[in-house]
C-alpha cells in the first residue's frame, strides 16, 4: 500500500493535471480555476508552471500514469460535482482501502481553504477516522470549529475512538471541538426530547448544524455495518429492513436515500440525534468519501441526489458511477 508521502506526491500531480486540463483544454482563466477548486490564483499559477516542467502539458494535457483525471472530469460533469478524486486501490482489501481513501482525502483537504471555517465531521466513519490519522497539522491556518454530526453509536470503544478523532481533528486544524455526546439512536421521540431537554452541550452542538461551512460525511449502505451490533445506540436489523422495504439503498449519518438519491421518509428519522438531510443540503461544501464494491450502489445514489460536492472514491467505484 502506498505511503502518506507517496499520496501527497500523487495528489500534487493530480492537481497539476486537473488545473492544466481546465486551463488548456477548457480555456478557463486562472481566477476562475482558483475559485472552482478553492485555491489561490498564485497556487494555480505555480501548478501550471510545475505541470509544464514535468511534461504533463505539451500540445495536449497528458495525465501521469496511474492517475484518473479524465475519469474524474467525466464524473464531475455527469453528476454536477465540483471535485472528484479517484484513488487507485487495485488489489487492496477493505481495511487497506479505508486507509487509502483516508490518506487521499487528507491530501485533498490540505488544498482547501479552511481558515475560519466551521466543519461538520462524522466521527464514527472509519474512512474519516483514517483521514484524521493521515492528516498533517495546519501550522498557519485556524479553522473555527469541528462539529460532530451524529451522536454516539456502537460500543464504548468505538465511541472513544470517535471522540478521539474529533479531538485530534480539532487540534490539527487549531479549532475548537463541539462534541455530541448523546446516543446517536434512541428508542422513541419522547426519549430523544427528554435527553436533549437536559443537555445544554448537546443542544449547543446541534445549533451549529445550521451554520456549517463544510461537512465531511461517510456514505453507507442500508444494512447493518459489520463493525456494529444491535443494542449499541444503533438501529436494529428490523429497522434497517423496514428502511430497505421503503426503498432505501444508502444512508448518510443514518438518514436514508433511495436509488435516485431522494430522501426515504420514515419514522426512523425521529429516533436519530444528528444532522438532518435538510440541514445537510444547505451546507455550502459537503465532502463525501466512499469506496469498495459493497458501496457502489449507495455512492451512485448519493451522487445522483447531489448530496456531496466533493467525492473521494476508488477507481472501480468511479467507473461504476460513469456507466450507470
Amino acid at each position: 500500500m502506498a505511503s502518506e508521502d507517496q499520496y501527497e506526491n500523487v495528489e500534487s500531480l493530480r492537481m497539476m493535471t486537473k488545473v492544466s486540463h481546465l486551463y488548456h483544454s477548457k480555456s478557463m482563466v486562472q481566477t476562475d480555476i482558483a475559485k472552482k477548486l478553492g485555491l489561490s490564483q498564485a497556487r494555480v499559477s505555480r501548478l501550471l508552471s510545475s505541470a509544464e516542467e514535468r511534461g504533463i502539458v505539451r500540445r495536449i494535457v497528458v495525465p501521469p500514469a496511474g492517475l484518473f483525471s479524465e475519469l474524474e472530469r467525466q464524473i464531475e460533469e455527469k453528476f454536477g460535482l465540483e471535485q472528484v478524486h479517484v484513488v487507485d486501490a487495485t488489489g487492496e482489501n477493505d481495511a487497506e482501502l479505508v486507509d487509502s481513501l483516508g490518506m487521499a482525502l487528507a491530501s485533498v483537504f490540505h488544498l482547501m481553504p479552511i481558515e475560519g471555517k466551521s466543519i461538520g465531521f462524522t466521527s464514527w466513519s472509519r474512512s474519516l477516522r483514517g483521514f484524521v490519522n493521515s492528516l498533517s497539522p495546519f501550522p498557519k491556518v485556524k479553522a473555527s470549529k469541528i462539529v460532530e454530526l451524529l451522536g454516539g453509536v456502537g460500543n464504548p470503544s468505538l465511541q472513544h475512538m470517535a471522540t478521539t478523532a474529533t479531538e485530534n481533528f480539532s487540534k490539527l486544524t487549531n479549532a475548537s471541538a463541539e462534541f455530541l455526546r448523546v446516543p446517536g439512536v434512541v428508542s422513541s421521540k419522547a426519549m430523544k426530547n427528554a435527553l436533549l431537554e437536559g443537555d445544554i452541550h448537546a443542544n449547543e452542538t446541534i445549533e451549529e448544524f445550521d451554520s456549517l461551512d463544510i461537512a465531511m460525511v461517510g456514505i453507507g449502505v442500508a444494512e447493518m455495518p459489520s463493525h456494529l451490533q444491535e443494542g449499541t445506540n444503533f438501529l436494529s436489523l428490523e429497522q434497517f429492513e423496514s428502511a430497505k422495504k421503503a426503498g432505501a439503498v444508502a444512508e448518510i449519518n443514518l438518514r436514508f436515500l433511495d436509488k435516485d438519491g431522494q430522501p426515504v421518509r420514515t419514522e426512523l428519522n425521529e429516533f436519530i440525534i444528528g444532522v438532518s438531510l435538510d440541514q445537510l443540503k444547505k451546507i455550502p461544501l459537503v465532502i463525501g468519501v466512499s469506496g469498495g464494491k459493497s458501496k457502489r450502489v449507495a455512492t451512485l445514489a448519493v451522487a445522483r441526489g447531489k448530496w456531496v460536492n466533493v467525492l473521494v472514491t476508488d477507481h472501480e467505484t468511479a467507473e461504476y458511477l460513469l456507466k450507470n
